[in-house]
């Protein structure tokens, strides 16, 4: 099942949160999001990643930008 996800919401939470896993919360990623919560963003690394994978409209697995 693809879910359809509003990129520009998702790419200002991912700046703006990302570093406490809200933009893997709104991509369905409850699990990854929660390891991104209790690690604080992987001290900042994984949250820099996932800004640029959002920014440049990666194709995560399941999901549509729309």
């Amino acid at each position: 099942m693809v879910k359809e996800v509003n990129w520009v919401v998702t790419l200002v939470m991912s700046i703006i949160f990302g570093s406490i896993g809200v933009d893997r919360f709104i991509m369905g990623k409850v699990g990854t999001g929660l390891l991104k919560l209790f690690t604080f963003g992987g001290l900042g690394v994984w949250w820099l990643i996932d800004m640029i994978l959002v920014a440049t409209k990666h194709k995560f697995k399941g999901i549509k930008w729309v």
